[in-house]
């Protein structure tokens, strides 16, 4: 870390080591902190993961996000905590501790790219890479009252980055506001594949709606009342089918690309995080092939239900984030109940743009748009203009 003081506690305790950088790069002068799951050159790579930082040598490159974004001139202070492995959604870690929500002490910042989220709400960086497979960039973005993107997936390769599920694994990034993000989005990513024209169909959802609390439900509407719109249905066989079809198949990618170092290794898990490798490692080939066959329908309604122009207005998450040292009741049902959500791009592989909105009891709490392939650029400055009030 390269920093001189980390009063939040996002990044991980390595001794600082200098990346080199483009002096004279799009993102020159701005500061970067990347999630531990990334290679970094001079660094290790820890995962949040006790035996995975103990394997872990210096490494000799970057992962390529990290090396689009020094390429474009943003300086590298430092690698940022995460949850084990990547495969949470909350931010606390058993081994090496929870980074502090600056938004709001009392509560958990999210994961797993709860360091990144952070590091940029408490003005740490002005960028931060984070990764989302199920939310781990847009839930802490929610949580932490920041600007986040989950890109389309596959835009950037995800080689020398510790995997959960390749099928779902982004390059997401923070920012503090719209501007920094798109000028981070613009180097990351390129220039998008298929930009969305100046007037988009906006389209929202009973059933996405009906799953989010009625604070939430308050500030999505507030967020983008007088916008035309119209209905439309992202759930083809109900939600269950939907998000059923998520965990079975994040879960057969964990099974291929996690599970055998779990298996080898051996880690003690924390609760949740066992549960899930468990849930993994007893999906029959008939559950899997089910699961991508749902998928693969889901993904070709929302092609078409979003065709060129079409842009879905959702509630980030479905509630505001809860206080720390949760019930754990309240611990194993609050992931489930975001994901129904969550799972729309995920599952799809489309972009979604986090964005702050407003506070329920000192909380932050964001809503999003959800966008064709490609249109990840765009969709930005969509979400920039509509919370500046353009309803044009």
């Amino acid at each position: 870390m390269l920093l001189d003081h980390d009063p939040f506690h996002a990044f991980m305790p390595y001794e600082g080591v200098e990346v080199p950088f483009a002096t004279d790069g799009p993102l020159a002068g701005l500061t970067l902190g990347v999630k531990d799951i990334y290679d970094v050159a001079g660094y290790r790579t820890g995962s949040g993961c006790p035996l995975r930082l103990a394997e872990s040598g210096i490494k000799t490159a970057h992962a390529p996000p990290v090396q689009r974004l020094v390429d474009a001139g943003a300086r590298c202070v430092g690698k940022t905590h995460t949850d084990e492995l990547a495969w949470s959604m909350y931010g606390m870690n058993a081994h090496f501790g929870t980074p502090v929500n600056p938004a709001a002490p009392d509560r958990i910042p999210g994961g797993s790219s709860s360091g990144s989220a952070v590091a940029v709400a408490g003005g740490l960086v002005d960028l931060a890479l984070g990764s989302d497979t199920g939310g781990s960039v847009r839930a802490p973005a929610s949580f932490c009252g920041i600007w986040g993107i989950r890109p389309t997936h596959g835009t950037v390769p995800m080689d020398r980055t510790q995997p959960v599920a390749p099928s779902y694994d982004t390059a997401g990034l923070f920012a503090r506001d719209a501007a920094t993000l798109s000028s981070g989005a613009r180097a990351l990513y390129g220039e998008d594949a298929h930009p969305l024209p100046d007037t988009p169909r906006y389209l929202r959802s009973e059933a996405i709606e009906a799953l989010a609390t009625a604070g939430v439900r308050t500030i999505f509407d507030e967020a983008f009342a007088g916008l035309a719109t119209a209905q439309a249905e992202p759930y083809p066989d109900g939600v269950e089918a939907a998000y059923s079809a998520c965990l079975a198949t994040i879960g057969a990618d964990a099974r291929e690309h996690l599970l055998p170092w779990v298996t080898r290794a051996r880690p003690p898990l924390v609760h949740g995080i066992d549960g899930r490798i468990a849930a993994a490692g007893a999906l029959s080939e008939d559950e899997i092939q089910a699961a991508r066959a749902v998928r693969s329908a889901f993904t070709d309604h929302l092609n078409r239900l979003l065709g060129e122009d079409g842009v879905i207005l959702a509630p980030a998450v479905h509630a505001e984030p809860f206080r720390l040292e949760p019930p754990l009741a309240l611990f194993d049902s609050f992931r489930h109940d975001s994901q129904r959500i969550l799972c729309i791009a995920g599952l799809a592989g489309l972009p979604q743009v986090v964005m702050p909105a407003g506070r329920i009891d000192g909380a932050p709490v964001g809503v999003s748009l959800i966008g064709p392939r490609g249109s990840d650029l765009s969709l930005i400055d969509l979400a920039a203009r509509l919370m500046a009030g353009d309803r044009a």
